[in-house]
């Protein structure tokens, strides 16, 4: 796909059609920012209707040695030309599959606690392609329902870590824990539509040593409820234990 196109694609995504104002929250990124450490991680504001960052972290140049303000005076299509371009297509899916996903299955009193996280390989200033994770909260909506405005975090990993592309959405419960309601990996057998979201929730909390207790306290669900979730993944994935099971997605976060 030819970065132009991606301009037109993107926009279908996120078209609205009001002009949400921002002067407020970036001022409050702007004072948290300078408190914040150097570290592999940097945030953005970004605007899909303007297709600019609004805010650019001081991390970004840390992180992959480009310059803030080049990304804020050339925004996305600056962006997206550094995307690996066998990551370009997937990419454009996943983030097609998130919006259907929103507006066919959130209800709008909701898309306000919705956490979207998806992940790409970006070139660094020193021509190689590190895989990126991005996570972005939406903080302001168009007049369709659909996240205009959003706070993004993007991790910077190893560029030598395989990572397939995948899209997820989290939304919190009633005991503000985020449970994932919509994953999509475009080649992983882990996540190909075998285990579930409840599964995968249980997954998370025991890569993070959780016992069957504390999931089921986090999870509103009994311990028995656990332990079954527990068998039947083990039986889809073929592993014969608890400790393996941790081990693989602890080498392979990006199935989380």
């Amino acid at each position: 796909m030819k970065y132009d196109e991606i301009k037109e694609v993107y926009e279908f995504i996120f078209k609205s059609y009001n002009k949400p104002f921002l002067e407020k929250h970036i001022k409050k990124f702007i004072e948290l920012d300078e408190y914040l450490p150097y570290s592999s991680t940097f945030f953005c504001v970004t605007n899909t209707q303007s297709l600019t960052f609004e805010y650019v972290s001081k991390n970004y140049k840390s992180c992959l040695g480009l310059d803030p303000e080049e990304l804020k005076k050339r925004g996305m299509r600056y962006f997206w030309s550094r995307i690996h371009p066998d990551d370009v297509e997937p990419w454009i899916q996943s983030l097609n599959g998130l919006m259907e996903f929103t507006l066919e299955k959130i209800p709008i009193s909701k898309r306000g606690d919705t956490n979207y996280t998806w992940n790409f390989r970006l070139k660094n200033s020193e021509g190689n392609y590190v895989n990126v994770v991005q996570n972005t909260t939406p903080l302001i909506f168009g007049s369709e329902g659909k996240p205009i405005i959003g706070l993004a975090h993007y991790t910077v990993l190893d560029a030598g870590l395989k990572m397939d592309i995948s899209a997820s959405a989290k939304i919190l419960n009633a005991n503000n824990e985020y449970e994932t309601q919509y994953f999509n990996n475009f080649s992983q057998k882990l996540l190909q539509g075998r285990i579930s979201n409840r599964e995968r929730d249980v997954i998370r909390l025991l890569v993070l040593n959780q016992s069957s207790k504390a999931i089921s306290d986090k999870l509103n669900i009994s311990s028995h409820t656990v332990d079954t979730h527990r068998r039947n993944i083990l039986k889809k994935l073929n592993i014969s234990s608890t400790g393996e099971l941790v081990g693989l997605l602890k080498s392979n976060k990006h199935w989380l």
